[in-house]
């Protein structure tokens, strides 16, 4: 076996892979770019070596630098994770030519099944069906509109060597197919370098089953079992399940089949996944594509197996032969895993960022990590922080395992998508095993939204807390004094504030009792109360009940759980709130960043002439891209970024002034 591996990757797989190298003894190497300095697998690494800048096209997706690193580190071999250069035949290639062993499929797998496009036509050879659409080598816009009014619609549209959502949209009409084309092809070149797509008939209610298969390099293929990840949001899971819940013993057994098949077609020599897509009420579970690499659900098949999968990629690079045979696989209960993702879900999982104030795992689930407190969670990469997995002898036991450790879990910073998934796990369809990728909209139709209960007490907390921090950290306040003194003896002051909530903003008055205890008044009445903190550990008493909250805080911004809801609130001065709200004139309009992001195109300048719904700037995020468009027609008077700025959700990005039309 090797004595030592380089991790070309980052956050929580890396951690994931250098455990299994602590077991087997195996000296484990990081690479990190300039944003990653401080994280958690350069800190978990034996060794860790810089590869680059920030953005992952100049450090994780350069095989020149991750074959140097290793090549200077003096590893053995390359494990790639998963994303980034893991499904690329690149650095396979190259670590044969360096004599290095890459710990995943050889690259001529990788190569045949990289491409759906390619994959397709190889499972139609190997008796595997497809969902029906176009795959072909012609990419003009002509030839995929004349084939997507061939196929009808509704559409989908992928990117033939994409994953996890990128460069995926779904069309319904022929007016919605060439702009959907241009952003999956952007989304697709900036993600995997390939711009290549493909169309298929959209499956209205499918459900989203795979395969976990192993080959080794002597001509064997074991299953170990499916997985369910029907549960998913913008075509990126979100819940994955083992084994795969209501599913009838002859849909199954076509799955695990036809999963061999593909594998055994293609000589398959690590582990992969083969992805199916099953109407739902139907029995013929369609080939969708096949992931050369570990997957990011890959925990749930080693809780009902018992197995390290890392280890078996490990050993089969090596040139061992499968650890177990078919007959001597088992699997035993059930597991559920849960992606914790950077991402406000009620606004339609929108990519946040941010350092992490406070973290806290709960101990009685499995919890594969990238962060901790102090991590920053920045928008050059992929919005996971972490994955919980519970388990159990029953599909019951595992949910609610995984429910508990979810409302225990505590990430304070960035927004998280933990308070979504407590709810999700706990919701009739899902706990019925009846979810389809339609189970967001299913089991929420008007959206998500957080638990509110207790709004009126997180608001005056959050004034409180800003208060005896200092004062809210805007320009304006640092003006004026945070407190006004009213009576001779100091016995009362007060301080009016502007809290931003949910997007409504209220004015809010905290006064000073003598006693230490603080009167916070708004519209909706007054509390008091006395405020203890210890760290990021608060204790509210309210002089007849005490309830425990935490918190941090970030410039303006407080980020409180209180009473299991989690709550971000904006406190402000009330002249520099006002003053932002005032800065628009009569007749103008601004185009503003949705989510946190990068400018990735300026489709304007100042003195352009724009049109209502033009697009104006185009924004990333995470590897997603947002097209911002201008709401009225007008003449664009300012321009406040440039293509590469980072900028926050709210920012200000193009001010347009209407004009008036010409008469006549």
């Amino acid at each position: 076996m090797i004595g030592s591996l380089l991790i070309a990757n980052r956050g929580e797989i890396a951690v994931r892979i250098i455990r299994t190298c602590r077991r087997l003894g195996i000296r484990a190497i990081a690479v990190y770019s300039d944003a990653d300095r401080g994280a958690c697998h350069v800190a978990a690494a034996d060794q860790a070596i810089r590869i680059g800048p920030a953005a992952a096209r100049d450090s994780y997706l350069r095989a020149d630098a991750i074959m140097q690193a290793a090549v200077g580190a003096g590893a053995e071999a390359i494990h790639p994770g998963y994303g980034f250069l893991s499904e690329q035949a690149e650095l396979p290639t190259m670590c044969a030519a360096s004599g290095l062993v890459f710990v995943g499929p050889s690259a001529d797998r990788i190569a045949a099944m990289g491409s759906k496009i390619g994959a397709k036509r190889i499972a139609a050879l190997a008796g595997v069906p497809s969902v029906p659409g176009y795959a072909g080598d012609d990419q003009s816009n002509a030839r995929l509109a004349d084939e997507a009014q061939r196929l009808g619609f509704p559409l989908m549209v992928k990117a033939s060597a994409g994953g996890g959502g990128r460069g995926m949209r779904r069309v319904f009409t022929m007016a919605e197919l060439i702009p959907a084309l241009d952003l999956a092809r952007r989304e697709a070149e900036s993600a995997f370098g390939d711009p290549s797509l493909l169309i298929e008939t959209l499956v209205a209610r499918p459900r989203h089953l795979e395969v976990q298969v192993a080959g080794d390099q002597h001509g064997h293929v074991v299953h170990l079992f499916e997985r369910d990840c029907s549960v998913q949001r913008n075509h990126q899971k979100v819940l994955e399940e083992a084994p795969a819940p209501n599913l009838a013993p002859s849909i199954r057994a076509k799955l695990l089949d036809r999963g061999v098949a593909l594998a055994l077609a293609i000589g398959y020599d690590n582990l992969g996944t083969v992805e199916f897509i099953l109407e739902q009420g139907q029995d013929e579970p369609w080939f969708l594509e096949m992931n050369t690499r570990l997957q990011v659900e890959h925990p749930v098949t080693e809780a009902i197996t018992g197995l390290d999968l890392v280890e078996w990629q490990i050993r089969i690079a090596s040139g061992e032969n499968l650890p177990l045979d078919q007959d001597t696989i088992t699997a035993h209960g059930h597991a559920i895993e849960a992606r914790i993702t950077a991402e406000r879900a009620e606004l339609g999982f929108r990519p946040d960022a941010g350092r992490v104030g406070c973290y806290r795992q709960p101990p009685s689930i499995r919890v594969d990590s990238g962060v901790t407190t102090g991590s920053d969670v920045t928008l050059f990469y992929d919005s996971l922080l972490a994955k919980a997995v519970g388990a159990g002898d029953t599909r019951y036991a595992a949910r609610k395992q995984l429910a508990a450790g979810l409302r225990d879990f505590i990430i304070l910073g960035p927004a998280t998508t933990l308070p979504f998934l407590a709810d999700a796990v706990e919701h009739p369809i899902f706990a019925q095993g009846r979810a389809t990728t339609r189970f967001i909209d299913d089991a929420f139709p008007c959206g998500w939204k957080p638990s509110r209960r207790h709004a009126q007490l997180a608001r005056a907390v959050a004034c409180a807390l800003t208060i005896r921090d200092g004062g809210p950290a805007t320009s304006a306040w640092d003006s004026l004094t945070g407190f006004r003194v009213l009576q001779p003896s100091g016995g009362l002051a007060e301080a009016r504030v502007m809290v931003t909530q949910d997007g409504d903003v209220s004015t809010v008055v905290v006064a000073a009792l003598a006693d230490g205890r603080r009167r916070v008044s708004s519209d909706d009445g007054a509390l008091e109360f006395r405020v203890r903190v210890d760290g990021c550990e608060v204790e509210i008493d309210t002089g007849g009940q005490i309830v425990s909250a935490l918190y941090c805080r970030t410039n303006d911004t407080i980020c409180l759980i209180l009473a299991g809801e989690t709550y971000s609130l904006v406190v402000g001065s009330e002249l520099e709130t006002v003053s932002a709200a005032a800065g628009l004139a009569a007749g103008s309009s601004a185009v503003v960043a949705v989510m946190p992001g990068v400018i990735a195109e300026l489709r304007a300048v100042v003195g352009d002439r724009v049109e209502a719904g033009q697009v104006v700037v185009v924004l990333e995020s995470m590897k997603l891209f947002a097209s911002l468009a201008a709401d009225i027609a007008g003449v664009v008077v300012d321009v406040a970024c440039q293509v590469g700025d980072a900028v926050p959700a709210g920012r200000r990005l193009i001010l347009i002034e209407s004009v008036a039309a010409d008469p006549g």
